[in-house]
């Protein structure tokens, strides 16, 4: 005669193995802040298309965009938790560690090229590590873009033009400088917030990329977008050095190479945005006009300084960056 726990626990073992056998791929999370339109949203992804085909059955790459499961610090904080797998923080990577504030700096990235050789230069030899220390681990550098300034006052030529002008940020300490030295009023906001700031007159205007401002849907409450081109921002595929390590190598290899490889879509993608958006905005009835960048040049030297004199190491990085212009 049968014993029904034998029977039992049998049973239970054989539906354990079929139920592992078709088991479903491990979810790797990716949360950006990006909303649709946004380049943040395109090179998500694009690179969540390569990596899953990829990847096959090991794994499967999902994209949750538009501040879902966070805004940047809080995407930041769940990375180390393991609630998410993936960021794409750009400017906040500044008060993860202040070295990220090189690209704060106004003016020091040329182009996409001058952008390249600092990646390979500074980026992965020093930063790279540096952020490997907290926690952090960078599998490649993609982009947020030039960051220009839209506002309801008036039209911005000149740095005395900002004076007195609230204006949001990002949450970088660098960036909150580099505007008060020019006159304005700046204060951090986190992005999803910013089109109803702007709409309640909480802020008189914001900086971003084209491609931030034009998701964000900001032209509908800004009278004035001024070509200021004043910083150009990375944005770093960044996952956590602890839930990385456990990943299998070989699913490890293919993220890496896919996040890499989409760069060159990324860069591409930016570029013609950068020109259709403007054609867009203008079209939206936002008034363009082109700012005095030698004048902001000029007026950003103090802030070159204290990023030098504060900053372990911050000088030499700026000396570094600025001699791989050409």
């Amino acid at each position: 005669m049968n014993k029904p726990g034998i029977t039992i626990t049998a049973l239970l073992l054989c539906l354990m193995t079929i139920s592992s056998a078709f088991a479903a791929p491990l979810e790797l999370k990716f949360g950006h802040v990006g909303k649709p339109g946004s380049l943040f949203e395109a090179s998500a992804n694009e690179f969540a298309r390569r990596a899953n085909a990829m990847l096959g059955d090991k794994a499967n790459v999902t994209v949750y965009g538009s501040s879902q499961l966070g805004k940047d610090k809080e995407l930041l904080k769940k990375l180390k938790l393991g609630t998410i797998n993936f960021a794409l923080p750009s400017s906040v990577m500044a008060s993860v560690a202040d070295e990220f504030g090189l690209f704060d700096m106004p003016y020091l990235v040329k182009d996409r090229a001058h952008m390249a050789r600092i990646e390979k230069e500074i980026v992965w030899p020093t930063l790279e590590p540096i952020l490997e220390a907290k926690g952090y681990k960078i599998l490649a550098v993609w982009e947020n873009g030039f960051r220009n300034i839209t506002n309801n006052k008036l039209p911005i030529y000149k740095p005395e033009d900002l004076q007195d002008l609230k204006l949001r940020t990002p949450k970088s300490v660098w960036r909150v400088k580099m505007f008060k030295a020019y006159g304005a009023n700046p204060a951090p906001l986190s992005f999803s917030e910013v089109f109803v700031a702007l709409q309640t007159g909480t802020f008189d205007g914001q900086e971003n990329p084209l491609a931030q401002i034009a998701s964000g849907k900001f032209q509908e409450v800004q009278k004035y977008l001024s070509m200021t081109g004043h910083v150009y921002t990375p944005a770093y595929v960044t996952v956590s050095t602890v839930y990385w390590k456990k990943l299998p190598a070989d699913v490890q290899k293919i993220l890496v190479s896919a996040a890499q490889d989409t760069q060159a879509y990324v860069y591409e993608t930016a570029a013609k945005m950068e020109v259709d958006l403007l054609a867009e905005l203008k079209q939206g009835g936002i008034q363009v006009n082109d700012a005095d960048k030698d004048a902001f040049i000029k007026a950003s030297k103090p802030i070159y300084e204290e990023f030098g004199a504060s900053v372990p190491g911050g000088k030499a990085l700026i000396d570094k960056a600025l001699g791989l212009a050409n």
